[in-house]
């Protein structure tokens, strides 16, 4: 009787003494994880990355960490390896079945941070949206549409689909189409936008200026104005061109036609 007791009390001993390093171990870890995280956000490498991308690493290293100081404290009181990573595994392979749609966003959202197609402040269009890129998460990706209406798009979708970022080149080119009547002398007509096109502040004058006549219309002749303009600068040059030919056209007397339709009566009599 008194070996069994003496047996309980040291199996005591010791699996309170296995508890006490386990929590040891679980506050030391964590605490040396977050040590870790700030001298990793403290690097100055790290900190030239894009916030959504240091957002991501910091997560997924956090995470790492963590299940490796888990890992550690359970061997300690005696867990065999091999039956923890058995239901690690199992575990992993029940939460992505069930959470597939969630780890495809998050595939698509590790894609999209690695080869980087936009960035936070980037103009967009996809087959169905387009805005500005407001924020980069690991599952989704939130645009802000010029009239301030939030998109949000599963990262999975978007890192398979066609997208054009508008905001990817430092300067755009401008295409913009004037109509004007048949009765225009076309010599002046290229001459009062080649000087609107060569006067305008936005116009950047070391890339082409072009204007030409570049189609007979059904009811008027069609003038293509091409200039090179700053991405930043791209709309306020459209509003502007739009609105100085209108004057400059006003001024000289030529003419925007509109559709007309000339209808004939025949009288059978």
């Amino acid at each position: 009787m008194e070996k069994a007791v003496e047996k309980i009390i040291e199996g005591l001993v010791d699996l309170g003494f296995r508890i006490i390093g386990l929590i040891l171990i679980l506050l030391i870890g964590f605490r040396l994880v977050k040590f870790i995280i700030k001298v990793l956000n403290k690097g100055k490498g790290f900190n030239k990355l894009e916030k959504s991308v240091r957002t991501f690493i910091n997560s997924f290293v956090s995470i790492v960490l963590k299940i490796l100081v888990v890992i550690t404290a359970l061997a300690y009181i005696g867990i065999p390896m091999t039956s923890m990573l058995t239901v690690f595994g199992t575990a992993t392979l029940a939460i992505g079945l069930a959470l597939q749609g969630g780890l495809t966003n998050m595939v698509g959202g590790l894609m999209l941070l690695v080869f980087k197609p936009f960035k936070v402040g980037d103009y967009i269009e996809t087959h169905t949206d387009s805005g500005t890129v407001d924020e980069i998460t690991i599952f989704y990706t939130i645009l802000k549409t010029p009239d301030n209406k939030k998109i949000v798009i599963p990262n999975g979708p978007l890192s398979n689909e066609t997208i054009i970022n508008y905001s990817a080149q430092d300067k755009r080119r401008l295409d913009l189409d004037f109509s004007v009547s048949y009765d225009c002398d076309v010599d002046k007509v290229k001459r009062i936008l080649l000087n609107i096109l060569n006067n305008e502040e936005f116009v950047l004058k070391d890339e082409e200026i072009f204007a030409r006549l570049s189609k007979h219309g059904d009811s008027s002749l069609i003038f293509t104005t091409r200039v090179w303009v700053k991405t930043d600068d791209y709309w306020n040059l459209k509003f502007n061109l739009e609105e100085k030919v209108k004057e400059e056209f006003d001024k000289n007397k030529i003419s925007i036609p509109y559709p007309q339709l000339d209808v004939h009566v025949k009288n059978n009599k």
